[in-house]
């Protein structure tokens, strides 16, 4: 019997273990593209959404429509280094539906494609009004570091001086040996169970081999990156500032969740009283992690519970999309969070009386 018990224990810290991997080097490489893009592009690629709010919550609520993370992850390394607004930031929470987009679109993609458009339409409005709001009380945006930073010497440095350094190496055996996991499904949580063979669009491995092509287009730039934008850009920056950071608390949050989740029957608080679970699914949408929101999705999908649950729940929930943001600004988490809790129970009880 202990030994069972080891060996479930073993293999739950296994899965939390991978998955904080893999989660944080997304992140990593959608900074490190950001980054990259910047610096090539002396500033101008980013100039014209800093200056657009509206374009900042439009191309956000986009991302956030994306099926699983990557659009998530975007959206959190864009506003973390000032990019985009916290309207921005919270309108792709309200959008996104993590990888449960991916079961939804599966079991009923009909209504999961309305589902979007209504999330898409919500998220933009509440993004906008959270901006004009924080605007005329001329508050800014919290971020865990300032916005990305063009130096003298990203202009001047010369190709001579690309030298393959030790850091320049890490980076590349690092970016080789994620890319390999990712392309031959090291980090796949729902790889097909029949034997069958070919690549699903209703799961999340494709997601893991765009990412896979992302690390190999970062892996080419690197290797042609001067020594300045190496050192001082992608490890001082990224590596040492951000990856440390976003792994420990990424780790963190679903040790929690993985361990203490189970000890919550949420099952038992779901009953026949609808307000009472649109309430239920908002709270339960706080939660950082794909997984909770599924029982939803299946009482939905079973005619157990009506759209006015679900929409609450898509709009309170974002996957794993927030666990950066936790490990980036602890504040902006728990704000975004209550923004998008309030905003689910709102518009699910609106939804459901307008349909009672």
């Amino acid at each position: 019997m202990l030994s069972i018990v080891w060996t479930m224990w073993l293999n739950s810290l296994t899965d939390v273990i991978l998955t904080s991997v893999m989660i944080t080097g997304m992140v990593v490489v959608m900074m490190l593209m950001i980054e990259s893009l910047n610096i090539k592009s002396r500033g101008r690629w980013f100039d014209t959404l800093k200056r657009s709010r509206v374009g900042q919550v439009f191309v956000s609520a986009l991302l956030g429509i994306i099926p699983g993370c990557m659009g998530g992850f975007a959206s959190v390394s864009l506003y973390s280094h000032g990019m985009i607004s916290f309207g921005a930031l919270v309108a792709m929470m309200i959008a996104t539906s993590g990888d449960e987009a991916f079961v939804m679109l599966a079991m009923f993609p009909a209504k999961t494609f309305r589902l979007m458009l209504v999330l898409f339409v919500i998220a933009v409005v509440a993004g906008l009004t959270i901006d004009t709001f924080r605007n005329r009380r001329g508050k800014r945006a919290a971020v865990a570091c300032s916005n990305l930073n063009i130096h003298d010497s990203d202009s001047h440095e010369s190709p001579k001086s690309r030298h393959f350094g030790w850091k320049r190496v890490t980076i590349a055996i690092v970016l080789i040996l994620y890319t390999a996991a990712l392309a031959f499904g090291l980090f796949d949580a729902d790889a097909d169970t029949d034997g069958s063979k070919g690549l699903n669009l209703l799961n999340e491995r494709w997601m893991n081999i765009m990412f896979a092509c992302f690390s190999l287009l970062l892996l080419v730039i690197i290797l042609f990156a001067s020594d300045h934008f190496v050192d001082e850009h992608l490890w001082n920056h990224i590596v040492l500032g951000h990856l440390p950071r976003i792994f420990l608390w990424t780790f963190g949050a679903l040790m929690l969740v993985e361990f203490c989740f189970p000890l919550l029957d949420i099952d038992s608080w779901i009953g026949s009283n609808i307000p009472l679970m649109i309430v239920i699914a908002s709270l339960v949408g706080i939660i950082p992690e794909s997984g909770p929101h599924l029982i939803f999705v299946t009482l939905f999908a079973a005619g157990v519970v009506p759209a006015p649950v679900l929409l609450a729940s898509c709009i309170s929930q974002d996957g794993h999309a927030s666990l950066p943001l936790l490990a980036e600004s602890r504040k902006a988490f728990l704000a975004a969070k209550a923004v998008n809790c309030i905003l689910a129970v709102a518009a699910g009880l609106g939804m459901y009386w307008v349909m009672a």
